[in-house]
């Protein structure tokens, strides 16, 4: 990948940081074709950080990738007492401070037993103290097998607890009657619950932070005199961790039984070309992607782009294309219905309010 890939890749890193309250200070990339086995960076590249680390008494590291249990071991190891993240640990933070239902909390706190258990040998006591635990050595065979029996025994109890649930959750969505049901879908921030606050006039939470929403919320919106349900989901993002993608299943049942979805972009952002296709391949994954797709592209008050300049040696980026470029490059080569709004500045809003009424009416 080039260099400004890897910016990208950083950049969404440390907003990752940031919205689980870390402040990034410092970034370290390396290039190697195949991670190292044992510490995911070569030993030089772990010198310097861990020699940074110390200069600067900086306490945490974040990864932008998950590392393997041993590597982990490796990585805490080299740094002594200092918190090791990696992005799937990271993610799963996050969704852990999110969390406000019962129902998101249990989710949550299976992903991260699942996460927990082959990791289970750097564990130094009982579980109730895990979080302080970081760094230090196990005492022996006979506590990890003792942990991993609870693991696994609190596994298997949220599994249940889950399946209740998800009686209960196909229960409700089964009383729903024959309605038509949109499904929002998108990169995570992208705006999907502020634009159904806007189709729903419902006050469903919303802010400039990843993850706001982890509770699928299910509105009746009526435009004109045809009525649907519009829900909105749990925002996907690259490299989204199997084991949320696995707990998340009941909560993305919403977008495998909707009848059309709406994919939401946000089409200010300079990658959004490849958050189009981690949600497509997210949706593969789910078995949801057979379904009529509606792309909204969003937040066209903020799109940016650079005149190109034809002297370059580079090829033409998504960048140097004007919005109007845009617009007509992608109706021309997609076979996909598609707008092009604001959200927050209400631009294009009656007729997306349009297109919804008349693929409502056709199904």
């Amino acid at each position: 990948i080039d260099d400004s890939t890897v910016k990208e890749y950083l950049d969404e890193l440390e907003f990752l940081a940031l919205t689980a309250g870390i402040e990034s200070v410092k970034r370290f990339t390396q290039r190697l074709s195949t991670p190292n086995s044992r510490s995911y960076v070569g030993s030089g590249k772990l010198e310097e950080i861990r020699t940074y680390l110390e200069e600067n008494e900086i306490n945490t590291v974040i990864f932008d990738d998950e590392l393997s249990p041993s590597q982990l071991r490796n990585v805490e190891r080299e740094f002594a007492g200092r918190k090791i993240y990696d992005r799937t640990s990271l993610i799963l933070d996050i969704f852990a401070q999110r969390a406000k239902t019962a129902y998101a909390k249990t989710q949550v706190e299976l992903a991260q037993y699942q996460y927990l258990l082959p990791r289970l040998t750097r564990m130094w006591t009982h579980l109730e103290r895990q979080r302080g635990g970081i760094g230090m050595r196990g005492p022996g065979e006979t506590q990890i097998e003792t942990d991993r029996r609870i693991i696994l025994d609190k596994i298997s109890r949220l599994k249940e607890q889950l399946k209740k649930i998800d009686k209960q959750m196909a229960s409700q969505r089964g009383n729903r009657g024959n309605m038509v049901r949109i499904s929002l879908v998108g990169y995570t921030n992208v705006g999907k619950s502020t634009l159904m606050n806007l189709l729903a006039k419902s006050e469903v939470f919303a802010e400039n932070k990843l993850f706001a929403t982890l509770d699928t919320t299910v509105r009746k919106v009526v435009i004109e005199n045809v009525p649907f349900l519009l829900s909105d989901t749990v925002g996907f993002i690259r490299k989204l961790p199997h084991q949320l993608v696995e707990s998340f299943k009941s909560t993305l049942d919403e977008v495998r039984e909707a009848d059309i979805l709406m994919h939401v972009v946000d089409i200010s952002h300079p990658n959004f070309e490849e958050h189009i296709k981690v949600v497509e391949e997210t949706l593969k994954d789910i078995k949801a992607i057979d379904k009529p797709i509606f792309v909204v592209f969003n937040k066209i008050d903020a799109y940016r782009y650079e005149e190109y300049d034809e002297f370059s040696l580079t090829p033409k980026q998504q960048i140097n294309y004007t919005l109007e470029e845009f617009k007509n490059s992608w109706i021309a080569k997609e076979n996909t219905p598609c707008i092009f709004i604001s959200a927050r500045e209400k631009i294009g809003i009656d007729k997306l309010r349009g297109d919804l009424y008349k693929m409502v009416a056709e199904i």
